[in-house]
């Protein structure tokens, strides 16, 4: 979630690049991560996140979260690896270098792994009192694949006892957009083997943090609906988060905008909008 809605899988070294990564970022910071504001301000809520807080995000993306964190008066660290356009959309929002703008106090924005963290600064820090991975799995098989690394690698970072939060898709029949998402998994056929559409299990999140040696201590349900000003930026949200890269190598960008539109055709209201309720799922554990 941060966040991206699924994991996003990078091509094959000699394969060219199909999209334009800087429109796709924009895309996802200006239309699609908003979707999960509900999320994220449920949690930060229930755990009471303010001035005392030191937040380590993990795949932070465009910052958003990060952000309402900051907002609260948390001080927030940032660390994503697999898309430098949203970091680097997320440097604009949490460290402005324009006039009259101010970064953010003790915000850190790291191109990398857990482990860059503490060699970013070069110097000792305090411990971390909550570790956020808010990009949601149980959409795409495989997509819980690397986050387990990812949380142990952060799980020294943190103080003894420190929440992790670890967020994902709820059960099909409560999510809309389920329906749309088979259209990724149907086109891309050829290619399901680098990960499809599946329905989300129960325990995904708790065996992700299991795995991880973490102990689940609470759990969430969020509404998080998809709402959108038109079919156009609908497409392109959807189109964001990564999850049609699989169909447009399949096919062609062509087809993959037509299908598209045409799977969300139930969901336009008569005003032209596009309304699809989603329940999002997050999971609280604590660091042993």
């Amino acid at each position: 979630m941060t966040p991206t809605l699924v994991r996003r899988h990078l091509p094959h070294e000699d394969e060219a690049p199909r999209v334009d990564l800087c429109a796709r970022a924009r895309d996802w910071s200006e239309i699609q991560e908003r979707m999960l504001v509900p999320l994220y301000e449920t949690v930060y809520e229930r755990l009471e996140v303010g001035p005392g807080t030191r937040l380590l995000g993990l795949g932070c993306g465009s910052g958003l979260a990060l952000l309402m964190a900051a907002s609260r008066g948390a001080t927030v660290t940032g660390v994503d690896h697999s898309s430098p356009e949203r970091l680097a959309l997320a440097r604009e929002r949490l460290l402005p270098d324009t006039w009259g703008a101010r970064a953010r106090a003790g915000t850190r924005l790291v191109d990398g792994s857990p482990e860059d963290v503490g060699n970013a600064s070069g110097a000792e820090t305090s411990a971390y009192t909550l570790v956020t991975a808010f990009e949601p799995i149980g959409c795409l098989a495989g997509d819980s694949e690397g986050l387990g690394g990812l949380l142990q690698a952060a799980m020294p970072l943190a103080e003894r006892g420190a929440p992790v939060v670890l967020a994902g898709w709820g059960p099909p029949e409560r999510c809309t957009t389920s329906s749309v998402l088979r259209v990724a998994t149907r086109l891309a056929d050829p290619l399901r083997s680098a990960g499809s559409w599946r329905p989300a299990l129960r325990d995904d999140l708790e065996e992700v943090a299991q795995r991880a040696g973490l102990r689940p201590d609470g759990s969430g349900r969020v509404a998080c609906p998809f709402g959108y000003a038109d079919g156009d930026s609908a497409v392109r949200g959807l189109l964001s988060t990564g999850l049609f890269d699989a169909a447009v190598a399949a096919t062609d960008q062509a087809q993959v905008d037509k299908e598209l539109s045409e799977a969300l055709h139930p969901y336009v209201r008569r005003d032209g909008t596009v309304w699809m309720p989603n329940v999002f799922r997050y999971l609280i554990a604590r660091v042993p």
